[in-house]
């Protein structure tokens, strides 16, 4: 699996938000607040696993995600372990009290761990 590079964690670090489109990318995307904890970038549902997005984004486990005009083709990981504390204090740190939605329990179940997909000919950039 690749990993983000140092330049592209900074970028999707100092955003305040991305666009995530799940699957094909037929659909539009919903915007969402992200943090980079661990050297990852995770995104969490408010609503938890009963979140429309999260649903789909667990269902299809591919998608797209666009920070200003920099977008990157991702895989979509649910379950397994995830720095849960880790994630809670970065949400916490980048958005202040608002990130009490995203820090309990129930946004902790619904937690993605997003991945680039290396660039080649099975799954061209959508730009």
């Amino acid at each position: 699996m690749t990993a983000w590079t140092e330049g592209e964690l900074l970028l999707l670090d100092g955003a305040h938000s991305l666009v995530l489109s799940v699957g094909d990318g037929s659909h539009p995307g919903v915007e969402v607040g992200m943090v980079v904890a661990g050297g990852d970038l995770h995104v969490r549902a408010a609503r938890g696993t009963s979140s429309r997005w999260y649903r789909a984004a667990r269902e299809h486990g591919h998608g797209r995600v666009r920070v200003g005009d920099r977008g990157w083709n991702v895989v979509l990981e649910t379950g397994g372990d995830r720095p849960g504390e880790a994630v809670d204090a970065a949400y916490r740190s980048k958005y202040g009290a608002s990130a009490a939605l995203l820090a309990g329990p129930r946004s902790q179940a619904a937690t993605l761990r997003i991945r680039p997909v290396p660039p080649g000919p099975a799954r061209p950039a959508e730009d």
